[in-house]
């Protein structure tokens, strides 16, 4: 009766354990295909260098982006791999679409859309469209966090570095 128990315990923790490990997987990829662009973004909006402090840090719990140009560059990836219309509005399908892409299911993808969606109501409308797109970035990592699918920093660095 024991050993039954005990594996049923083992086989519960697995299953909890790997579906966080998925979504951070997920989350991680959905970073890597988001961020390939921040070279060309810099170029074509002039935007220096520094900023590549904040995405290195992004997900980091305790890091805060506060740099207007950082959100000047998520709103030029975001238009890259088209999670925003002409308006810089996210699209919801595109969302969902763009999380199925990186191997979310439907009901994380669901989420991750509800997510952004919801942030983006939660700021308004500001005139200026990187600090907008600055305050959605954070709202949703805050989000992101309280959920444990955040990936790795030092991961995703790794791979930025495997693939140079």
């Amino acid at each position: 009766m024991i050993a039954k128990t005990f594996n049923l315990l083992v086989i519960v923790y697995l299953s909890t354990n790997t579906a966080v490990d998925s979504s951070q997987d997920v989350m991680k990829s959905m970073t890597l295909t988001f961020t390939k662009g921040l070279d060309a973004c810099k170029k074509e909006m002039d935007l220096p260098d520094t900023i590549d402090v904040d995405f290195n840090n992004f997900w980091k719990e305790d890091y805060v982006v506060t740099n207007r140009n950082a959100g000047c560059a998520i709103m030029c990836l975001a238009s890259k791999v088209d999670l925003v219309d002409s308006m810089g509005i996210l699209i919801h399908g595109s969302s969902h679409e763009f999380a199925k892409q990186h191997g979310a299911d439907d009901n994380m993808a669901k989420q991750l859309s509800d997510t952004l969606h919801s942030c983006e109501k939660t700021i308004g409308t500001l005139n200026d469209e990187c600090l907008r797109a600055l305050n959605v970035a954070n709202c949703f990592k805050v989000e992101i966090h309280k959920l444990d699918w955040a990936p790795s920093m030092d991961l995703i660095i790794g791979e930025i570095l495997a693939e140079i």
